[in-house]
This record gives C-alpha cells, structure tokens and sequence, in this order.
C-alpha cells in the first residue's frame, strides 16, 4: 500500500536507463579496454564527462525531432558521429566551426532508433557453459 506498483514500475523504468547508460560508457566510450590502477580515476572522470556531453548534445538533438526523447535516439551511433565531427573540427577554420557543430543536430533524424526499445526480458534458465558431465558429489564419508 504505502508503495503502489505504477511507481515501482517507473522507477524501475528509470533504473533500466541508467543502467543502459553505465552500459554504453562501458562499451562505446572505453570500448572495454582495461586501465592502468593510476589512470582509473583519470579515466572515469573523462569518461563521466564524455558522456554527459554526449547525452546533452542528444537531448539538444531530440528536441529539434518532434516528439522524439533522447532515449529513443541512438547512443553508439550518435556518439560515434559526433566523435567523428569533432575530430574534423581542426581542419576547418575557425568561422565555420559553430557551423559544424550546429550540423550535428541538424541529423538527429538519422539516428532516432525505430519502435519502442524493449526493456523486458523474460527470465529464462541458461544452459550450462560445462561441455562435460558433471559427476555427482559423493558423501563425506566413503563406505
């Protein structure tokens, strides 16, 4: 009673999306590479803001997109166009740069990921990664 389900459910909803957000910084921004103990804290910290700076730009993005939200848009390919753009940055003059980067808005529409992403999975019990029989334990003590 003093937690009703439609709550549950959206924060459950919420917690999906962060964990959809560790995921993409994970795979896309580090793309799993391990880290010296020393740079960890360096990396987290470009990485936490990396992404934030990604997920803002796509917020910008979703809004020039009518009824689009930023999580219906494509976090691997937006980040990896964006990334791309900016690299381009160094050989353009200075005077075209707002230009470039206001051009990357201008293609939100090539990155909104169609239907509705799905967020339920059904639980299912995995096979045994074990090619070989299993023998069975015998007791402690041996007759």
């Amino acid at each position: 009673m003093r937690y009703p389900s439609e709550d549950i459910v959206d924060l459950y909803a919420h917690r999906w999306e962060i964990e959809l957000g560790y995921r993409e910084m994970k795979q896309h921004l580090l793309e799993s590479r391990f880290q010296l103990p020393e740079l960890v804290t360096q990396a987290l910290w470009g990485v936490l803001l990396a992404y934030n700076l990604i997920r803002y730009k796509m917020l910008l993005m979703a809004k020039s997109l009518p009824s689009v939200h930023p999580n219906q848009l494509s976090f691997r390919d937006a980040a990896s166009y964006m990334i791309f753009k900016l690299t381009q940055l160094s050989s353009q003059t200075p005077g075209n740069i707002p230009r470039e980067v206001l051009d990357i808005e201008r293609n939100a529409r090539q990155f909104k990921l169609d239907g509705k992403r799905e967020r339920a999975y059904t639980r299912v019990l995995k096979m045994s990664k074990n090619k070989f029989p299993v023998r069975a334990k015998k007791n402690a003590v041996h007759s």
